[in-house]
């Protein structure tokens, strides 16, 4: 399995009362060039694809939308008088920002492919450190959105954490490239039959380093270069 793109269905019908959908689309595809926009479906769903980079700029520019919108509503602002403001406000360096201020400093959001951010966390763990910088995970399936927090407002400590963010999404689109991904599943889902798995894959591993072995109730995933990962299944199948 290799990691190149995903596709993600975005429903944007919450949008409806506030904007013209066709026209957010529109914004949307000027804002991610990268990724490929299916048709807008009548119920306000799209299919979005491309690399988890760019899903995360998109992601981050519906957020920036939502989050101001939202803070209006507790101004009792008319909804009509939000959308002509908020487009105009959208539109250029505003829609570009990667980053959302919270009243403890900077946070900043990065979505990764599970796998990938598993294997970056276990080989690459200066990755996500730095002085002042918080980072952590929250997995939802085969994603997992990172969350890079700045602790107090000073700048100092801001920069570093868009540092950081910025070398995990150059890690991932590299890892992206390179990793792949094989599937061990259990003959029967027996405590023995996962002791058995389990210890083949410990045997195996000194002579894999680069091989990451993430073990599930129903399996054993197995993460790395193509070729030492078809290797190390062959052997634990074998």
């Amino acid at each position: 399995q290799a990691f190149l793109s995903v596709t993600s269905i975005l429903d944007v019908a919450v949008f409806r009362d506030l904007f013209v959908l066709e026209d957010l689309v529109e914004e949307m595809k000027k804002q991610s060039p990268a990724l490929s926009f299916g048709p807008l479906r009548p119920d306000g769903q799209i299919a979005v694809q491309g690399s988890f980079p760019a899903l995360r700029v998109l992601r981050e520019f519906l957020l920036l939308k939502a989050k101001s919108l939202s803070e209006e509503d507790k101004r009792e602002e008319k909804p009509r008088q939000r959308l002509r403001r908020k487009l105009q406000e959208h539109r250029g360096t505003t829609e570009t920002k990667n980053s959302v201020r919270d009243a403890h400093g900077e946070k900043q959001v990065v979505v990764l492919d599970t796998d990938i951010y598993l294997y970056m966390r276990h080989f690459s763990p200066k990755v996500f450190q730095a002085a002042d910088v918080v980072v952590s995970g929250v997995a939802d399936g085969d994603i997992t959105t990172v969350c890079i927090e700045s602790a107090g407002r000073k700048a100092a400590a801001a920069a570093r954490g868009a540092m950081v963010r910025k070398a995990i999404e150059s890690y991932s689109v590299e890892f992206q490239k390179i990793l792949r991904k094989e599937r061990l599943c259990f003959k029967e889902p027996s405590r023995g039959e996962k002791q058995r798995y389990k210890r083949l894959c410990e045997r195996l591993k000194p002579r894999y380093p680069k091989v990451l072995i993430i073990p599930y109730d129903t399996h054993i995933d197995v993460v790395g270069m193509s070729t030492d990962i078809f290797e190390f299944a062959e052997k634990v199948r074998s």
